[in-house]
């Protein structure tokens, strides 16, 4: 199988990579060449899909399935899909839950409205960003482009840094602020069972909109957290404490705390999505444990949370030592 990443240096774009070379398949990456490295092997055509005539190396190519994980500008979608259209057997473009229009139900599927977005647009907001990329590979590839609308992504090579501010912030011990409850279901996916999901699905020629995110509760917050206790061997204490006082507080899930999204929250869609579809095309999702385990060992190999390849620094996610230590002391109860 001949695979074509656009991107392929960065974190879905890399375990894309990773897994296809696992395969044995023949794999190309499309990038300016300015971020990371690629496995052994792997073929490197250098471009900017932003530029004029960015896409010329691109010319005289074939593959039977591209994968794109762009979620900048639609026009560049547009304008690689169109590219491509004579060259590659089947489009893979890794969108985002995003793209729905608020407000959403929880528990919505893929028929659930999306956003107002074009595939020519040049600029918008992230949910806009993502569906006109959406629209821009299905209206040059039709049925035969895949739109994998992932969920929370986790696992070794994240580039926000969700899941590694908790390893740290657990591996530095002390009694840690811990959002209940602690059986709060957490919808997310790893980011190798998505590659993998995503490859098995573009080889065999599915097309279509697909929710690619483990079910609701596949982990909880206490398990997770539990899962980074052991896997760091931290002697860290979990101070788990009700939403309310820590909402109250001026707290933002998500973003403070990662991962939390309490129930009742206008964001809880986010944990609460349809996966039916998704599992019924064969997606299925490792233990909890095992992602984290594998993101802590990654943690410690690369020393930092990675530069996000091509795109604009993100802010920090996380409380500080000093907010925690605050709301500790004033805040936090049994939860």
């Amino acid at each position: 199988m001949r695979l074509l990443v656009l991107g392929g240096s960065g974190f879905v774009g890399g375990a894309v990579v990773s897994e296809g070379v696992r395969r044995g398949w023949s794999v190309t990456v499309f990038n300016r060449g300015l971020h990371g490295d690629v496995p052994g092997g792997v073929r490197r055509l250098r471009g900017d899909r932003t530029a004029p005539d960015g896409l010329t190396a691109l010319a005289g190519g074939a593959w039977d399935l591209v994968v794109d994980t762009w979620d900048g500008a639609p026009r560049a979608v547009r304008d690689a899909a169109r590219a491509l259209a004579g060259s590659v057997g089947h489009y893979g473009y890794v969108s985002s839950g995003s793209v729905y229009g608020e407000p959403v139900e929880l528990g919505s599927a893929e028929d659930a409205p999306v956003v107002e977005a074009s595939a020519d647009a040049v600029d918008g907001d992230y949910p806009q960003l993502k569906a006109g990329g959406e629209r821009a590979a299905v209206e040059v590839f039709g049925e035969r482009a895949l739109l994998a609308r992932a969920g929370l992504i986790l696992g070794p090579g994240e580039d926000i840094g969700r899941l590694p501010w908790w390893l740290r912030r657990i591996a530095r011990g002390g009694e840690v602020l811990a959002p209940g409850p602690r059986d709060l279901p957490v919808q997310y996916i790893d980011v190798r069972d998505l590659a993998s999901w995503l490859l098995d699905r573009c080889a065999e020629g599915t097309g279509g909109a697909y929710n690619v995110v483990g079910r609701s509760g596949h982990t909880t917050m206490g398990e997770l957290l539990d899962a980074a206790l052991a896997a760091t061997g931290a002697d860290a204490v979990l101070r788990w404490t009700d939403p309310e006082p820590i909402l109250a507080a001026g707290v933002e899930p998500w973003n403070d705390l990662p991962i939390w999204i309490p129930v009742g929250h206008e964001y809880r869609w986010l944990q609460e999505r349809g996966v039916e579809r998704a599992y019924a095309a064969g997606l299925v999702c490792r233990p909890v444990a095992e992602t984290v385990a594998d993101t802590w060992r990654w943690l410690c190999e690369v020393g930092q949370v990675p530069p996000r390849a091509g795109r604009p620094a993100r802010a920090p996610v996380g409380l500080d030592p000093e907010r925690e230590a605050e709301l500790l002391a004033g805040v936090a109860r049994p939860a």
